[in-house]
């Protein structure tokens, strides 16, 4: 990126009780910018940003640097993190039901968030919550206001998180699996629904998800993570077209084809994701790499440049070796 970032993570590692869950994260997220995170579960994508915003259990031991426009997060005294949180930064989740107060109605949560974070109160407040529910996509906003969560559907209380989201005017929203819990269809109205508020309001997107074609729809760059450790960062054009890392390989490799070939066995990548507790030396992915040599078991290796837009955490990177998993490049 050229511009100065929004948000630079630098150096993130976490544990629980002595056991690693992040291992070092560098990520930075300029204004404006989409960014996805993808990765298998307990990679290490939430984690990451739920120890920038201060958000995890006391247990949790917090080393690195987490800077948001020129402030220092990490260590940050409460106060700060409470404006922080929701006012420049907001965080919506895969689960509404879970996230929402099911004895309060959705609109008095909404005016909560106003009061927070904007210092707005009684008819204002309300006003500002019926605009917002009319922003997101809510029919009959004046109404569906006194609505109760449970009263909503699913994809109307995501929507209401939304609002709630952007009743503080973050700079950045961070998004994560915002539409595992919703049908087809509702998924693409809620990624719409976000790719058109990121256009109109200009700010930051960070896009967790399981799904590399709608983070490579959503985002224009995308971090891939494995075992607490960012192994790639490219491009949404070129994940498809040429991924560097082995393991990004092998998840493109297990993507169904849609048209052009005959039914067959999709290549799976062996074995499973190591323990935390008993992590390999060196590369985490080197038991499962179908191109693993002695090198990669010296240390755990850094990003470095691929081409421009591109980087990779692999030791034999440039080796004349064919792509991982029999994946052929688009």
């Amino acid at each position: 990126m050229t511009t100065v970032p929004l948000v630079q993570i630098a150096g993130l590692r976490v544990d629980f009780a002595g056991v690693p869950a992040l291992q070092g994260v560098d990520l930075a997220v300029g204004p404006g910018e989409a960014v996805g995170l993808v990765g298998e579960s307990g990679c290490g994508k939430s984690v990451t940003w739920l120890a920038a915003l201060g958000l995890l259990p006391g247990k949790a031991r917090v080393t690195g640097s987490v800077i948001l426009d020129g402030q220092e997060l990490l260590g940050a005294p409460m106060p700060v993190l409470d404006r922080v949180r929701g006012g420049q930064v907001a965080m919506i989740f895969q689960d509404p039901a879970s996230s929402l107060n099911p004895v309060h109605r959705v609109g008095r949560q909404v005016v909560e968030a106003l009061r927070l974070h904007r210092g707005m109160g009684g008819a204002a407040a309300r006003a500002e919550a019926r605009r917002l529910f009319d922003q997101v996509g809510i029919p009959d906003a004046a109404n569906r206001v006194d609505a109760y969560p449970h009263e909503l559907s699913g994809g109307q209380n995501q929507r209401v998180m939304i609002a709630m989201a952007l009743a503080g005017r973050p700079k950045l929203l961070v998004a994560d699996e915002p539409t595992t819990a919703l049908d087809v269809t509702i998924q693409a109205q809620i990624l719409d629904l976000l790719a058109t508020l990121r256009r109109e309001t200009g700010m930051a997107l960070v896009l967790i998800s399981h799904d590399l074609g709608v983070v490579a729809e959503t985002c224009e760059r995308l971090v891939v993570m494995y075992a607490g450790h960012v192994v790639e960062e490219v491009t949404a054009a070129r994940l498809f077209s040429a991924p560097a890392h082995p393991y990004t390989q092998g998840l493109l490799s297990a993507l169904p084809p849609l048209e052009g070939l005959a039914r067959q066995r999709l290549p799976a990548i062996p074995g499973s994701v190591p323990d935390p507790r008993a992590l390999p030396p060196g590369c985490a992915f080197g038991p499962r790499c179908p191109r693993h040599a002695a090198v990669c078991d010296e240390a755990l290796p850094p990003l470095v440049d691929v081409t421009a837009g591109q980087r990779a955490a692999c030791r034999i990177l440039g080796a004349d070796l064919p792509p991982a998993f029999g994946l052929v490049a688009a």
